[in-house]
């Protein structure tokens, strides 16, 4: 086959390509820029597909996908697929650096407590793990740690150097908190100072590992701790939860408000407690109102990324240290926590790509 037929015939497959949909972004693989190769030789075509997000659940559809739009093309006899994904980092607030070996920091926050919000971390962070990306969870939530009971894991931190700890890891997540280095029964009687030190002692003390996204469970409110976070650590974006009650709603479009003045973009919403689901009849009941969410997401222009019913089997599940994404990975609740960290990991995906990297850095002396 000469090279002018061999050039047609790859146009012709990158056109059907463009026809192939990815059920979770919406848009096709040649506009989203993830067909890396294509290659034709002796009736084979080879297709090179690189995703922006962790999808280890979603390769074998891609692939199928692509295998059926050149299928019957003419002179295409064979289709070889290769998806994988590739996590890179992308823009944080101006003026701040990236922090090594952390590629996208993702804030989940709330506007008061009792929403929810640290079991939504938890098995988001899970989630994304299982997906196949390298993930770490840092519990922010300084006056109240809950983290280590969720995640299972006890004991102190190891430091080789004295100065820089390495962190616990569980079900593939590396894990951060105070709560490793304090009596569970000691109250935190600190003031705002030396809460944000802690945080950004165990933010930039520890020894991340190559990581894709590190998962902030903050605490709740808009305080010191947030302003910090806002001010001197590199965040990609925000993920507010909330509760469909008025109250909780209230609290959390301040939460909203305050990362967008200070340029931390919101990835989305998510509501907890949509709805009581009985566990001995399975009625489901929306005890705490119903859409306040969505309503709240519509009214700031914002993603809504999904609702959790409040059941018994989320917060045993918590409690035990073994959540829900681990406990039953093949549950409806495991499988909305899933397609709710797909979400939040497609949104990152789409921000611009971080460059600071590729600018030399420049200093001004006296000559």
């Amino acid at each position: 086959m000469s090279v002018a037929n061999t050039n047609e015939q790859i146009e012709q497959i990158r056109a059907a390509l463009a026809q192939v949909i990815d059920p979770n972004t919406q848009k096709d693989l040649v506009t989203s820029k993830a067909i890396k190769q294509i290659q034709m030789s002796q009736g084979t075509a080879s297709i090179t597909v690189e995703l922006g997000y962790p999808a280890q659940s979603q390769l074998s559809l891609i692939d199928d996908l692509v295998k059926q739009a050149l299928a019957g093309l003419s002179g295409v006899e064979h289709v070889e697929v290769r998806v994988s994904s590739k996590i890179i980092a992308h823009t944080v607030q101006r003026g701040i650096k990236l922090m090594p070996n952390v590629k996208n920091i993702i804030a989940v926050a709330s506007g008061k407590g009792g929403v929810g919000k640290s079991t939504t971390a938890v098995n988001l962070a899970l989630a994304l793990a299982a997906e196949g990306a390298a993930v770490g969870l840092l519990d922010a939530d300084i006056y109240g740690p809950s983290q280590p009971m969720m995640m299972g894991v006890a004991g102190k931190p190891e430091s080789a150097d004295g100065k820089t700890m390495e962190p616990l890891e569980n079900y593939g997540v590396q894990v951060s908190s105070i709560g490793f280095m304090i009596d569970p029964d000691s109250p935190m009687v600190w003031r705002g100072p030396m809460v944000t030190q802690a945080l950004q002692q165990l933010l930039e003390l520890t020894n991340w590992r190559d990581l894709d996204y590190l998962i902030v469970d903050m605490p709740p409110g808009t305080g010191d701790i947030q302003l910090t976070l806002s001010q001197k650590v590199p965040v990609t974006g925000a993920v507010i939860v909330t509760t469909p009650q008025d109250i909780a709603l209230l609290d959390a479009r301040k939460g909203l408000k305050m990362f967008e003045k200070v340029g931390i973009p919101i990835l989305g919403i998510v509501e907890n407690m949509s709805t009581h689901v009985c566990s001995n009849c399975g009625h489901h009941e929306a005890i705490f109102g119903a859409g306040g969410g969505e309503k709240m997401c519509a009214e700031y222009g914002v993603d809504f990324l999904g609702g959790l019913p409040l059941t018994m089997a989320i917060r045993e599940q918590a409690d035990s240290g073994k959540p829900t994404v681990v406990a039953d990975p093949d549950c409806e609740v495991a499988r909305i926590y899933k397609t709710i960290a797909r979400k939040v990991a497609i949104k990152v995906a789409e921000k611009a790509k971080d460059m600071s990297s590729k600018f030399p850095t420049i200093t001004v002396q006296n000559t």
